[in-house]
């Protein structure tokens, strides 16, 4: 689904994203774990093709097709969706409105479905203006419910976890996982391992490269021996 080449990126002399190769079949859950400051953000604007983020070596392929030089919005209308680390701020919609535009004019019972997905009650949040009035949590899980909807090729959930309370965790994972099962591949870029238990595979990404991959028991226990502990994050020492 997605190949990820040789690719690099810097920014003010400096490699950011350096020699980066990994790749993610379809349906899988791939999680990416590191630090703040590793460059697991500028691997995300680089897959999307965000602002000024165009890889200055390697390549990135979507189903065998190169990216570079499409848009945004191309890349969108291909099945890549991106949900960033702070909520989507739509304002002006319903609830509903949003998740029927999401879902390309589903049903009123495809978006019960999907809130429901997310632990909202249709019937508090179908008719809930999308303002101020929100938490940072509920916003949080009414984006995974517009996944949800779209069900993308492939999504890109940079820090799901961000914002949400203990509690509604288990219930963006469970969305998550819903995605998977959906036939969607799911990219989980995250600095915490509890996250990426879900994953079928997780890499470890510090100074833009891979340093190892494995399952999630795999991986987490070495992120804590070497990455919670090291004293010079993003300025890897190899192994």
């Amino acid at each position: 689904m997605l190949s990820i080449e040789n690719l690099q990126w810097g920014l003010n002399g400096k490699l950011v994203i350096d020699g980066l190769n990994m790749h993610v079949g379809r349906g899988e859950i791939y999680g990416i774990l590191g630090e703040n400051g590793t460059g697991k953000t500028s691997l995300t604007h680089l897959i999307m093709g965000t602002n000024n983020y165009k890889p200055t070596g390697g390549d990135i392929l979507f189903e065998g097709q190169n990216l570079a030089g499409l848009s945004i919005s191309q890349r969108a209308r291909m099945g890549i969706s991106l949900a960033w680390q702070e909520p989507v701020r739509i304002e002006g919609l319903m609830v509903e409105d949003y998740l029927r535009i999401s879902g390309k004019n589903f049903g009123i019972e495809q978006v019960k479905h999907c809130l429901e997905m997310v632990g909202l009650s249709p019937s508090i949040y179908l008719s809930r203006d999308i303002d101020s009035t929100l938490s940072g949590g509920e916003r949080k899980r009414i984006e995974m419910a517009s996944l949800v909807a779209m069900h993308p090729k492939l999504a890109i959930l940079d820090e799901p976890d961000s914002g949400v309370d203990i509690p509604s965790l288990p219930l963006i994972l469970n969305s998550i996982m819903e995605m998977s099962r959906q036939g969607s591949s799911v990219l989980l870029i995250t600095h915490n391992e509890k996250v990426v238990e879900i994953a079928h595979r997780v890499s470890v990404l510090c100074g833009g490269k891979i340093f190892m991959t494995g399952t999630p028991a795999e991986t987490s226990h070495w992120f804590k021996d070497n990455c919670q502990t090291c004293p010079h994050i993003n300025e890897p020492v190899e192994l």
